[in-house]
């Protein structure tokens, strides 16, 4: 492919010449990239419209949640949970992303205790008083996606299992305020292991955060172990989820036979939150949690 020079249409489409388009700013990406850096493709890093897009289903996201705050109780079925998820997603005008991906069977993930995250929802799992319980919602709304979870702590929860859910929260939001623009995504990993470390807690180190936005899995990997290393920097435009998984014992895990449930290979608790976040050129927004 021939080299795009200062006086040709710049590639992003605007129809300005390059030179007074992306050239600088292309040329700032490959002095980050000769300093170590790795860089997102362009295609995920997100225009005005593109933001304001995962913006919405952000807010719908985040919604579609404040429903199952506001009902999940023991005795329900993970199958009611899904039905509530399912049908709030069809009343804001979205789609469920979950629903037939890769083969998945239902509209939300509902992962108790010592789910590490993928439950699938059924009417024989009922949810019971002392539970923590993640509920996983992934929202399509006009061609765009926003992904976000949380734990709910169900009745009269031990100690240990309120300390869990309280430190992961936490360590989103420690990560999420680390952050800054031009900066180094692994600080993701490098806020969140040392602090939940300190707590006793360890880290799942086989699944990890991922762009999202115009596709439900893009560029960057978000991990959330630490890394000297440098890794993705953080470009204005670009989206991905924040979500640690956190475990009492080990950080290994096990797939059931379902081929989506993980557990942790102790049978100890795991919790996690996550957040959808937008890098500025000013911060980092909260899109959907």
């Amino acid at each position: 492919m021939e080299k795009i020079t200062r006086n040709d249409p710049c590639w992003c489409g605007s129809g300005k010449k390059y030179k007074t388009c992306h050239m600088a700013f292309d040329e700032m990406l490959d002095n980050y990239e000769d300093q170590g850096y790795l860089i997102t493709p362009y295609e995920y890093i997100k225009n005005e419209e593109q933001i304001e897009g995962i913006r919405k289903s952000g807010i719908a996201t985040t919604e579609i949640l404040d429903v199952v705050e506001s009902k999940i109780k023991a005795g329900m079925t993970t199958e009611e949970i899904n039905t509530i998820v399912h049908e709030e997603t069809l009343k804001r005008g979205g789609t469920p992303a979950p629903l037939g991906y890769q083969g998945y069977p239902k509209s939300t993930c509902t992962s108790i205790n010592e789910v590490i995250c993928h439950g699938i929802p059924s009417e024989n799992h009922i949810i019971k008083d002392g539970d923590i319980v993640n509920v996983d919602v992934t929202t399509i709304l006009n061609g765009y996606y926003a992904d976000a979870s949380r734990m709910f702590m169900i009745g009269e929860v031990s100690p240990e299992a309120k300390k869990i859910v309280e430190v992961t929260r936490e360590s989103v939001e420690k990560a999420i305020k680390a952050l800054k623009p031009w900066g180094d995504l692994n600080e993701v990993g490098r806020t969140i292991e040392p602090f939940v470390k300190s707590h006793g807690y360890s880290v799942v180190r086989a699944l990890c955060g991922h762009g999202v936005g115009v596709e439900f899995h893009e560029e960057p990997q978000v991990d959330h172990y630490s890394s000297k290393e440098k890794g993705y920097l953080l470009i204005p435009g670009m989206t991905f989820t924040i979500e640690p998984m956190i475990n009492q014992g080990t950080f290994d895990c096990i797939i059931l036979e379902d081929k989506w449930t993980v557990v942790t290979k102790d049978k100890k608790l795991s919790a996690q939150w996550e957040n959808t976040v937008l890098v500025t050129e000013t911060g980092i927004e909260i899109l959907a949690r």
